[in-house]
């Protein structure tokens, strides 16, 4: 590959690059068709070149866009559909239609000539000597691109391994090339030789309710969705059958589900990718033989009108109930039917949701029995050990897929690491989510112990953390800004390369520490405003355009009514402290009046507009369903953000709840001593330590041990988890009243892991007592709680509802040379999501 020609180091990126030979070509014209060749320096060239910015051999863009491609004449089904694709994506960008033909030209126009290397002859064609020169894919799926710029028929070369490295090629060549309204330019030095790391590179599609989006797709979006995904280098997706353990129905459908899905599967392996099904066992009680011969017959049926399968993924949990022995007897059965209807259609099984007791049951399974139906385990959300505990646990002969949880933000497998209250309660669990550096993080530890992915992903709010992950499975060490700006390239335009990437990293980064304290909220506003001026009809258009529009806007809507309502708060907390001078009553009055003033008084109306208008344009775009009443969203914490745009960010809630009760107290005395309990909540009193457990900038004795890169899925670390109360599977567990904020987040840890405090600097000879919250969203598992040398403080309980703190002492023998440590335990064993060991506020009180 020619020596990178831009040598100063302000110009030494590729984005820099492509600006600089953009405006290059502007001041250096093109040669016309008919005398290709080196272009000669123009005026600015020479000038960079005297300047030192410029080697004299300084490359060019060669303009392709009056190219012909030329393709084998009988091209593998795949290849035929890459080059359509290739045509079709540039003609949108370009605004214009490149020949498609068997013949080189004659005519000096630049050719793009595209085909597996077994074609080579009928490919090189004028550019036969260019074999010597090697550039041979080197294995399966890869592919060679080149640009020729020394022959009579200039243009490039793209050779695949096989039909889906011409695939993968054209996704490349894709990315790569700088697409305007009448040009299609690319560095005339460019030159690729790759192939994809890891084997298996896919994303799950559901089709049905739960999902914010996919479900109101018809095949024509599927269609241009599957390249998109293509570009990135998916080789793989993962449909889903019309039972599973969602609705059955839902108002967006353009077509039935068992419809869709065969042609789901259908365009699939029109493009040649591999099919995947995720396939849960959900009945009752499979050791029943009526209910395993219904269930054969239900999931044949559904093979059978299925064109393509390449494999059936089977999760024990999440849903699923089944114990491990009388599972895996079923999918014996079903892999069998599976391969009638596919010969080579593998099965795979995950141990998700298993008890420790079901766990071992299932390793015991595998090393003893070694089932041959069996292709290999798949490692998702609520397995109880960690991915290299379980590689190590498994016999080798069974590979294991990543099932990495991309769409969700909390309660989940991997969720945004100290995310703050005032943005899990509003933006939610299945907000729009780019995260690409730590999906690039969790891909990096994690993905060495497997043969690659198919993604968890309920909708499109996650495309950017799908295009990271295609990526980096094909080539793991490429930056990440590096993808960012492919993806900005490609689906925004070249206009939009650097600062729509840095805007997907600053969205990230807004969701870093408290929302009060970042500035960069308001920056990264000003910067997709500014994007959004600059743009044309269709790039605002552009659903992932508006997608990022839409979070900036409600990030910072977010900050400002967090600074409003953390103030108001603040003035009512005020008035109640003169209760004692002003009357219980009459402070009790400013306080609520202040409160009130969050609605009487609404902060920032023009940004709550505007993302009201933003969340209206993405439905109309790409069918995102992000509001109930508005959009027939499945349930407001299934995406819908726009339905919790204006929760309370403050106590509001909780103290109006409390006034009412502190009026009909029968004395003054016992209402200002009520007041005072609300305005000295956080005071742990002289020589004692308060914790907000959730809260990152309150959690001074909490033990976190591995930041997020070494143990994203917190196996081994505490974690911040949230539940509002507003949003639960059982009524029963439905807290009793209003929440205070900091009983919305809590401290957790999973499954046998032990939630840790440590306090130093005691006084030895005091004693002292601990006063606890528990919170979350598990209220019927229970905790233990011991302190120092495990001495019991109390025993297995569960959460009291409503919530309220409960006090113990604490033994002087626990507390050694000024420490002490508290451990809470969760009932060993257990199995599902492993929560439920959850302190939402912790007092140390000295007595």
């Amino acid at each position: 590959m020619p020596p990178d020609t831009l040598r100063h180091p302000v110009l030494a990126s590729p984005t820099l690059k492509r600006r600089l030979i953009h405006v290059m070509n502007i001041t250096n014209p093109a040669p016309t068709p008919r005398r290709p060749g080196p272009h000669a320096p123009g005026p600015l060239l020479a000038r960079l070149a005297l300047l030192g910015l410029l080697s004299p051999a300084a490359g060019y863009a060669v303009e392709l866009a009056n190219a012909v491609v030329v393709r084998p004449p009988h091209p593998h089904r795949a290849v035929d559909r890459a080059v359509t694709m290739l045509v079709d994506e540039v003609g949108k960008r370009a605004r214009l239609r490149w020949t498609v033909t068997t013949e080189w030209p004659r005519d000096g126009r630049p050719a793009i000539a595209v085909g597996e290397v077994s074609d080579r002859r009928a490919l090189t064609g004028p550019w036969a000597a260019l074999e010597a020169d090697g550039g041979r894919p080197p294995s399966a799926e890869g592919f060679h691109i080149r640009v020729t710029n020394g022959s009579e028929t200039p243009g490039v070369l793209l050779a695949g391994h096989d039909p889906r490295g011409v695939l993968f090629g054209v996704g490349h060549l894709l990315r790569h090339l700088e697409i305007r309204p009448g040009s299609v330019t690319l560095p005339d030095d460019f030159t690729v030789t790759t192939a994809p790391r890891q084997r298996l590179r896919g994303h799950q599609l559901g089709f049905r309710p739960k999902t914010h989006s996919y479900d109101a797709w018809d095949v024509a979006q599927w269609e241009q969705y599957y390249r998109d995904l293509i570009v990135f280098g998916a080789n793989a997706i993962e449909l889903m059958p019309p039972r599973t353990d969602d609705a059955a129905d839902s108002p967006h459908f353009p077509l039935p589900p068992m419809e869709m899905m065969g042609r789901m599967s259908q365009l699939a392996d029109d493009y040649d990718l591999d099919v995947w099904i995720w396939y849960p066992a959900m009945d009752r009680d499979y050791a029943d033989p009526a209910t395993v011969e219904r269930a054969l017959h239900e999931w044949r049926e559904v093979f059978e009108q299925l064109p393509r399968v390449d494999a059936v993924f089977v999760p024990g949990g999440d849903p699923g109930h089944t114990p491990p022995r009388t599972l895996m007897s079923l999918l014996a059965r079903q892999s069998a039917s599976l391969r009638e209807a596919h010969p080579g259609a593998e099965l795979w099984v995950s141990p998700q949701g298993f008890d420790r007791q079901w766990l071992d049951e299932f390793l015991d399974l595998l090393r003893h029995d070694g089932p041959d139906w069996l292709a290999g385990v798949v490692f998702g959300p609520q397995v109880r050990m960690s991915l290299p505990e379980l590689r190590a646990a498994i016999p080798s002969r069974y590979p294991i897929r990543h099932y990495p949880d991309i769409t969700h933000t909390r309660q989940c497998q991997y969720p945004v690491p100290d995310w703050d209250v005032a943005f899990a309660i509003t933006e939610g669990r299945e907000c729009i989510n780019p995260r690409p550096v730590d999906q690039a993080a969790i891909f990096r530890l994690l993905q060495p112990h497997t043969v690659g992915f198919l993604t968890y992903s309920e909708g499109c709010n996650d495309d950017v953390n799908k295009a990271v992950w295609s990526a980096l499975g094909w080539d793991p060490e490429q930056p990440v800004i590096d993808i960012l700006r492919e993806y900005s390239r490609h689906f925004i335009g070249p206009d939009f390369e650097e600062g729509f990437a840095q805007g997907l990293l600053a969205l990230e980064r807004n969701w870093r520490g408290p929302v009060a304290a970042n500035p960069g909220i308001e920056t990264t506003l000003r910067q997709f405003q500014q994007m959004e001026r600059q743009a044309g009809p269709a790039v605002r258009a552009n659903w992932r355009f508006q997608q990022a529009l839409f979070r900036a806007h409600y990030d910072a809507f977010i900050q400002r009514r967090l600074a409003r309502e953390t103030a108001l708060e603040q003035e009512a907390t005020d008035a109640l402290q003169q209760a004692d001078r002003n009357g219980a009553l009459f402070a009790l009055r400013q306080a609520e009046a202040t409160l009130d003033r969050a609605l009487t008084e609404p902060v920032a109306p023009d940004l709550r507009a505007r993302i009201r208008e933003l969340a209206e344009s993405l439905f109309q775009s790409i069918r995102m369903q992000l509001s109930v009443p508005r959009h027939a969203a499945i349930a407001v914490d299934r995406g819908a953000s726009l339905d919790t745009l204006d929760y309370p960010l403050n106590n509001r809630r909780w103290l109006l709840e409390q006034f009412p009760r502190i009026r009909a107290l029968p004395t003054e005395a016992a209402r200002l001593e009520a007041i005072r309990t609300l305005v000295d909540w956080t005071n742990p009193g002289p020589g004692g330590f308060y914790d907000d457990p959730g809260n990152p900038a309150r959690q001074p004795h909490l033990v976190r041990q591995l930041p997020f890169p070494e143990d994203p899925a917190s196996y081994r670390s505490a974690k911040t988890g949230f539940e509002e109360g507003d949003v639960v599977d059982d009524p029963a567990d439905q807290p009793e009243g209003a929440l205070r904020l900091s009983w919305m987040d809590h401290a957790e840890t999973l499954w046998d892991q032990p939630l840790r405090f440590h306090y130093t600097d005691l006084d030895s000879a005091a004693r002292y007592r601990v006063r606890v919250v528990y919170g979350g969203d598990s209220p019927r598992r229970r905790v233990r709680l011991a302190a120092g040398d495990n001495f019991e403080i109390h025993p297995l309980q569960a959460r009291e509802n409503p919530y309220h703190p409960q006090e113990y002492a604490i033994p002087a023998a626990a507390i050694r040379d000024g420490e002490l440590t508290l451990t809470w335990t969760l009932e060993p064993g257990l199995g599902r999501n492993g929560r439920g060991c959850q302190v939402a506020e912790v007092w140390l009180i000295k007595e």
